[in-house]
C-alpha cells in the first residue's frame, strides 16, 4: 500500500482485528470480524484465519473454564450446599454464555459466509467451523437439546465431507487434514465412537503419507502439524481401547486443530 493511501473499512476492520490478536483481546478481534463476516463477501484466507483465531480463543476460554468448574462441582458433590450450589450457579452461566456465543457464530457461518463463497478450500473450512461449534455446545448440553446440536454437528462435518470430494482437495490439504482431525475428536468423545474415530483418523493419515512428496512448500508445516496430532490421537485412542476406556482421561485429551494466526 501506498505511503499515505487510505483504508477503506473492510481493511481498517482486518487491521485492527490484527492489533486485538497482538493485545489478546479476543473479544473486540471477534467484534472487528464479525463486522467483516456481515458485508456478505467471500472472505480471503487471511480474513478466513483472523475470523476463526478470534472465535476458537473466546470460545476456548470459556471451555477451559466449564471444564475448571465441573470438575470442581463433582469434587465437592458430598461437602457444604453453598460450595455445590454456587459451583452450579457458575457453571450454568457460563454455559449460557457459551450457548449465546456459539449461537453468534453459527448464525454468521450459516446466514452469511457459508451463502458467500464459491471456492472449495473455503466451504469445507467454514462447515467445518459449524461442525466445531455446534460439537462446543455438545460438551455440556443434555437431553432434548444435546441431540439436536450433536446431529447439527454431525451434519456439518458431512456437508464438509462432501465438500471435499466436490472440490477434489487433495489428501494432503490442511484443511481436509483439519476437518478429519476434528471430525474425529467428534466421533470419540461426543459419539462415544472410537473405532469411527480410529478409521476416520487412520485413512486422513494414510492418504496423506501416501502425497507427502507433493506438498508445497506454502502448505507443508500447516499439513505436517495436522499429520503429527492425528497420530498422536490414534496412539492416545489405542492405548484407551487397550484399557477398556472409551473415553480419553482428563490430562491427557485427544488434539484438535490449531488456530493458525495471521501472518
Amino acid at each position: 500500500m501506498d505511503a499515505g493511501q487510505e483504508l477503506s473499512e473492510r481493511e481498517a476492520w482486518v487491521f485492527q482485528a490484527k492489533l486485538a490478536e497482538q493485545a489478546e483481546r479476543y473479544d473486540e478481534m471477534a467484534d472487528f470480524m464479525k463486522k467483516v463476516a456481515l458485508t456478505d463477501t467471500e472472505l480471503s484466507t487471511e480474513e478466513r484465519n483472523l475470523l476463526s483465531v478470534a472465535y476458537k480463543n473466546v470460545i476456548g476460554a470459556k471451555r477451559a473454564s466449564w471444564r475448571i468448574i465441573s470438575n470442581v462441582e463433582s469434587k465437592n458433590k458430598d461437602n457444604k450446599k453453598l460450595v455445590e450450589k454456587e459451583s452450579q450457579r457458575f457453571r450454568e452461566l457460563i454455559e449460557t454464555e457459551l450457548t449465546d456465543q456459539c449461537t453468534e457464530i453459527i448464525a454468521l457461518l450459516d446466514d452469511h459466509l457459508i451463502k458467500s463463497s464459491k471456492e472449495h478450500d473455503s466451504l469445507v473450512f467454514l462447515k467445518k467451523m459449524k461442525g466445531d461449534y455446534y460439537r462446543y455446545m455438545s460438551e455440556y448440553a443434555s437431553g432434548e437439546t444435546r441431540d439436536i446440536v450433536v446431529d447439527n454437528s454431525k451434519k456439518a462435518y458431512e456437508a464438509a465431507q462432501e465438500e471435499c470430494v466436490t472440490g477434489q482437495l487433495s489428501a494432503t490439504n490442511p484443511i481436509l487434514l483439519g476437518l478429519a482431525l476434528n471430525f474425529s475428536v467428534f466421533n470419540y468423545e461426543i459419539l462415544g465412537n472410537p473405532k469411527k474415530a480410529c478409521s476416520i483418523a487412520k485413512e486422513a493419515f494414510d492418504n496423506a503419507i501416501h502425497y507427502l512428496d507433493q506438498l508445497s512448500d506454502d502448505s507443508y508445516k500447516d499439513s505436517t502439524l495436522i499429520m503429527q496430532l492425528l497420530r498422536d490421537n490414534l496412539t492416545l485412542w489405542t492405548s484407551d481401547n487397550d484399557l477398556g476406556d472409551k473415553q480419553p482421561s482428563e490430562s491427557s485429551g485427544p488434539s484438535e486443530e490449531p488456530e493458525k494466526p495471521a501472518e
